[in-house]
């Protein structure tokens, strides 16, 4: 009976953290041993918060784009505040259970505004130690950057400060690691998979450049910033996400063929649990050969304009030729616009709205997905899916 008793005692804690989201309640607080993944949802632009398994944390972009309704959303939890303010209180929030919350990693997948336009917002409201981009310290590629002169005295600044600035190296997977207890956390890596074209091969840390050499090609061709995104593939056990900043798969006809980032990056990152939609599901990404390579679980969405997603990636989305098996698609925040288009197909949405919450269990072996009001600061728990078993 005791052995029973003790058995049945461990059965229930195992299961508390999945028993504690409650609909209607705050979110519980992180705890060691578990990965959160939080989709802040502020309405203009990209931002999402990482809590690793030991608490190092890593924000990845800051998002504040120049969209305004109707076509693009509106501000969340509302207009008294900038979006880079919000970040950082939610941020805080996440992180009160820290005497001393910082940033561990601050990470930019590229220069555009709504995804970077908040970040000197943020840290003014909470310390980075560490900032991580694709240029540091030149920013002269493809060629000299322009609209970058606030950012880059930033980057300077924090630099004199004591952060460690530094650019993504592509194929290591020592650059973004634990801090706190690394040790007990062997299971856990993150790739770097690309930046500025350069590709990781699959093969210890080696990288090929997918872009031909700038000195062939007129100004007019050279690569995009969003081409020339940041991306990582995260893994925890069995659990494993990608994120991929703006990259593009589909290329205009008469567009060379490595304009298509999206192919060469998903032969080298594989299955995934979850991943993060390229470029918000806009029409030129999230083609066939990236969604038949990650096959994911959970697709999420930050939206921001009603072209998030495109009608054709939603309808590759759910396609299960594709890829078969079950797949559940998270918005941050779907506009009026998208269903006009789209139309019931979108009902598909498991949640239309709302910060969303990947808690992955202390081992990486399931995770849930957990939507919250993002309509205040309450941080109540909307609706909880799941667990999903991580393959």
């Amino acid at each position: 009976m005791r052995i029973l008793l003790g058995l049945g005692a461990i059965w229930v804690l195992l299961c508390l953290p999945a028993l504690a989201q409650t609909v209607g309640q705050p979110l519980p607080a992180w705890t060691p041993g578990t990965l959160d993944i939080h989709q802040i949802n502020t309405g203009k632009g990209n931002s999402a918060l990482f809590l690793l398994p030991d608490g190092t944390t890593m924000l990845v972009d800051a998002g504040d784009g120049n969209h305004e309704p109707p076509r693009g959303t509106a501000p969340k939890p509302d207009a008294s505040r900038p979006a880079g303010e919000w970040i950082a209180r939610y941020v805080r929030h996440m992180l009160r259970h820290d005497a001393t919350p910082a940033i561990d990693y601050a990470y930019l997948t590229h220069f555009h505004s709504d995804h970077m336009g908040a970040i000197t917002e943020v840290a003014r409201h909470i310390p980075f130690r560490a900032l991580v981009d694709r240029g540091w310290p030149s920013y002269d590629y493809p060629a000299a950057q322009k609209g970058l002169a606030a950012y880059r005295a930033f980057a300077e600044a924090q630099s004199k400060a004591g952060v460690k600035v530094q650019r993504l190296v592509p194929g290591r997977n020592d650059q973004l690691v634990l801090k706190r207890a690394p040790a007990q956390y062997q299971n856990f890596e993150i790739r770097n998979i690309a930046a500025n074209g350069e590709i990781w091969t699959g093969a210890g840390t080696n990288t090929r450049q997918h872009f031909p050499p700038i000195a062939t090609l007129q100004p007019a061709d050279y690569p995009s910033e969003n081409m020339c995104s940041m991306a990582f593939r995260l893994s925890y056990g069995k659990f494993d996400f990608f994120s991929g900043g703006d990259m593009p798969g589909v290329r205009n006809e008469w567009a060379p063929i490595w304009n298509d980032v999206e192919t060469p990056v998903a032969q080298v990152v594989g299955p995934v649990e979850a991943m993060i939609l390229n470029h918000h599901g806009n029409r030129d990404s999230t083609n066939a050969f990236l969604l038949a390579a990650l096959r994911p679980q959970v697709f999420l969405i930050p939206v921001w304009t009603s072209n998030h997603p495109g009608e054709d990636v939603w309808h590759r989305l759910m396609n299960t030729r594709i890829y078969p098996g079950p797949r559940d698609v998270f918005a941050t925040g779907m506009l009026e616009g998208n269903r006009l288009v789209i139309g019931p197909s979108l009902d598909q949405l498991k949640s239309a709205q709302g910060h969303i919450v990947l808690r992955v269990a202390a081992g990486g072996e399931t995770f849930q997905v957990i939507v919250l009001d993002d309509s205040a600061e309450s941080f109540r728990v909307r609706s909880v899916h799941g667990p999903y078993t991580a393959r």
